[in-house]
Formats: structure tokens, sequence, C-alpha cells
């Protein structure tokens, strides 16, 4: 079906903004073998925990200014950038919460893709037009409504682990319209590829997370890349001192040479596990939506949610992924992980059947 723009939507995947709001970490309880959020890891590498640990004994006092310029220029030498043109975050979840901050009279979203963009702007009262994107998930700008002054995407998209071509999300470039592409899942991409982060564009904002790759869910730190005003409208009304010592510490941190060079060695570690894990998930008779980029695999099977409860009987958590818009009932989300994590999955698959 297609609205008057001609914009493909689901009649049969109303607004229901409970789903919206679910995230994978509701379905993994502490203990269970997890597949269902996508933090590498349970905690951060042992030389980022001791340089957060230094800080603990200056926790007494507000960070300073030159402590929030530091970690910007920090940020904006890795990608290139001047430091007016990065917005620090405590979590990527902030910059989401901003965006209603930029005025739109109509935004776009593009789906099945991380609900919670679409969720606070319709919280905000900003119209939001959902644009369905089928299978195979991959982005064409001309469904995208002429009207949009707002377009969110992301890049590579959770759940369904599509890397969109850069020129492809440029070519969603209007007069008048901005763009903000989500990069949280980028850093897990090999080389970066398609990242349009270090390019400085007027009407183009990049969101970046630090949770993943890091394992830092628990700290809260991110930050947007884009144009001076853009910034200085989103940061209109936050509260002083908006991120703590440790958030501060930890951005300036993983921006640094040899943290990149580190995660970028980690992405092609996750890319290896992602075809492996892909290909034993493929002989137990699930299907895999590929080519996949992401740090995570959409699988369909008969019955997800059937599945899911019984590999959660077995302590194994996966993502339900029926809450995505334009996915169903079949649709499961899986973090990469590691050999020996998924061959208990597998055992398990094989155990309670499909």
């Amino acid at each position: 079906m297609v609205d008057g723009d001609g914009v493909p939507y689901d009649s049969a995947w109303p607004v229901d903004r409970e789903r919206l709001r679910h995230h994978g970490d509701v379905d993994a309880q502490p203990g269970m073998l997890d597949f269902a959020v996508n933090v590498q890891g349970s905690g951060p590498p042992a030389w980022l925990r001791d340089r957060l640990a230094a800080r603990l004994g200056e926790l007494g006092r507000y960070p300073s200014a030159a402590e929030e310029q530091a970690a910007r220029a920090a940020v904006a030498a890795r990608h290139g950038r001047a430091s007016d043109e990065v917005l620090l975050l405590a979590g990527a979840a902030e910059g989401f919460a901003m965006l209603p901050r930029l005025g739109s009279a109509g935004a776009a979203v593009l789906q099945p893709s991380f609900t919670e963009p679409e969720f606070v702007l319709r919280e905000a009262g900003v119209p939001v037009t959902r644009v369905l994107l089928p299978p195979p998930y991959t982005l064409d700008p001309a469904l995208v409504p002429m009207s949009a002054d707002l377009v969110v995407l992301g890049n590579p998209t959770n759940p369904t682990s599509v890397l969109h071509p850069a020129e492809r999300i440029l070519a969603l470039r209007r007069p008048g319209r901005i763009l903000v592409v989500d990069e949280a899942f980028i850093d897990a991409v090999p080389g970066e590829t398609e990242s349009l982060a270090t390019q400085s564009l007027p009407d183009v904002l990049i969101l970046r997370s630090l949770t993943k790759t890091w394992a830092l869910a628990g700290l809260r730190c991110g930050y947007l890349l884009g144009a001076p005003d853009l910034l200085a409208r989103l940061n209109h009304g936050r509260p002083h001192w908006p991120l703590g010592a440790l958030q501060l510490e930890a951005i300036a941190a993983t921006a640094e040479p040899a943290a990149v060079a580190e995660s970028r060695s980690r992405a092609e570690r996750l890319a290896v596990h992602r075809l492996a894990m892909s290909a034993r998930l493929r002989s137990a008779g699930v299907h895999v939506h590929e080519p996949a980029a992401g740090p995570f695999l959409l699988i369909h099977v008969p019955d997800a949610e059937l599945l899911r409860k019984r590999l959660a009987d077995k302590g194994i958590a996966v993502r339900r992924g029926d809450t995505f818009p334009g996915l169903g009932p079949g649709h499961l989300r899986l973090a990469v992980r590691p050999p020996a994590a998924v061959d208990r999955l597998i055992a398990a698959i094989h155990d309670v059947g499909l």
C-alpha cells in the first residue's frame, strides 16, 4: 500500500509506542547467554577500565570546560573535523531525544530500523512518515517523500545488518531537509566503509555510540557530528555539566589513534565471527538475511516467539524482531558472538527444534 506521497506503508503495522520502546536488554536476564544485546563483551578492555578507574578520585569535583573541550578535540581529530562540529552526548539515545529541537514539520523515518528516533519524534508531536523498506531492505531514495524536512536512517541498519552505500544516502539530500544518519554500529564495520563521519556537510548529522564496541552501555557515551549551527540547535536547553568526568574520559580515550586501531582489529575479528555464525545457522536450517555488515544477524524461522521462549528456558537470550516496524512474528535478531557461544546456540536450536 502507499500513502498520498506514493510512499510504502504497512497498515497492518500500527503505531504502538510500547513496541517502539522495546529494546534488547529486556530480553536478556542476568546469567543468560546473551545474543539479544549487541554490546561486545561484558565490559570495557582492561586499559580502558584502568583509565576510568584512575579518575575515580576526582569525582568530588565538577567536570571542567577544559576536559569537555579536550574530549571534543579528540573526537574531532579522529574524524578530521573541527571541534565545533562535535557535540558530546550521554549516549546516542540522548542524541535521538534532541531531534525534536530541529523543529521538523514532517519527518521520515526509514524502517525496519532502531525505533527510538520514531518514538521520540512522535512523542514530541512531530508528524512522522514511516517509510518501510521491503526485503532485502536496501535504500531507495525515491521512497522517501519529498515533503520530509527531516530524514532519519541507520547505517548499518539495526536489525537488518544492511550497509547502505554512502552515495545512496547522500542522494536523500534536498534543499531545506536535514539528514540524520545513525552510525552507532559502523565502527564494527572493517574500515568503517560507507561512513559519512569525515564529511562536513551543512545538512547532515552523524550519530555515533561507544556503547557497543567498547562495552560501555552502563556509562552512556556518544556524540554527534555536524554543522555548528545544527549542533547549537540540538544543544539548546541542555543542563549544565551534561556529561560526567568518566564519560568525558571514555570519549577522549576511545578517540585516540591506538584505540581506533584496536576498534579496527575488533571489527575485522567480528566480521570473521559473523561469517562463521551465519554459516552455522544456515546449516541448522535457519534463514539468515544477507549480506550482513553489522555486529548482528537478522534471522527468520517459522515461529520466532516459540523458539525465543524455548531458548530462554535453556538460558539463551535472543532479541525478538516483531517490534521493529516492517518485520513479522518470524523474525529474530542475534548478536554476533564467538564460536564457543555459537556452539551452545546451535546445540540448543537442534535440541528444541524450529
